[in-house]
């Protein structure tokens, strides 16, 4: 069974274009998606774990950030 996307082809391929690659392989922009992907899926188990420790439902963009910077 295919992996489910979360992200469009069409905005990261204009994300690609404003970054200077104006012509770019499917596959290369599927690596990206998936890539991108498993990067959120990442950063939000981290997130959630911490609002947990902090006794909270909601995450918060501090959740985020601290997720992101590997804490």
């Amino acid at each position: 069974m295919a992996k489910k996307r979360y992200f469009a082809w069409s905005p990261l391929r204009k994300v690609m274009a404003d970054a200077g690659a104006k012509i770019v392989a499917r596959d290369a922009l599927g690596t990206l998606i998936a890539w991108l992907q498993d990067e959120a899926v990442r950063i939000s188990k981290r997130a959630y774990v911490l609002a947990k420790h902090s006794n909270r439902k909601k995450i918060t963009k501090g959740d985020i950030d601290l997720s992101i910077k590997g804490y």
